[in-house]
């Protein structure tokens, strides 16, 4: 039964990555996002978690957009802030940040806002605190 879940996941995976193949060119995002997915799904559910996640995490990824160099050249110039957040998660993009994490907004594009967590810059969607961008 469960390579039979495998399988039928694999396959469902393997469906989804090739569409956005098609739509255009620049399919970081759903790639970022499929591998971010998979590795959390893996954590938390094993093998067949780590289909699903992959899936999820491809769909998510394809429906974000990047940031602009504007943007992450703004957020690479910011000091880091004295005070070190620690999130236990992991940072992944896609997957939204715990709320009670404070989030600096980026003047000039209300698109975006920023943080510096596990002391890593990330570029988040303000609206959902959902992951946009890990600056390494």
């Amino acid at each position: 039964m469960k390579l039979k879940l495998l399988t039928a996941g694999c396959l469902a995976l393997a469906t989804l990555a090739s569409a956005p193949a098609y739509a255009d060119d620049d399919n970081d995002g759903a790639l970022t996002g499929a591998a971010g997915g998979g590795a959390t799904g893996a954590i938390v559910g094993g093998p067949v978690g780590a289909v699903v996640g992959g899936a999820v995490g491809l769909a998510a990824g394809a429906v974000l957009d990047p940031p602009s160099e504007r943007v992450v050249t703004y957020v690479q110039e910011q000091p880091i802030p004295e005070q070190r957040v620690v999130v236990e998660q992991p940072i992944v993009v896609g997957e939204p940040l715990p709320a009670d994490v404070a989030l600096t907004p980026i003047p000039g594009d209300e698109a975006y806002a920023y943080t510096v967590v596990n002391e890593r810059r990330v570029i988040v969607d303000p609206r959902t605190h959902t992951v946009v961008r890990v600056i390494e």
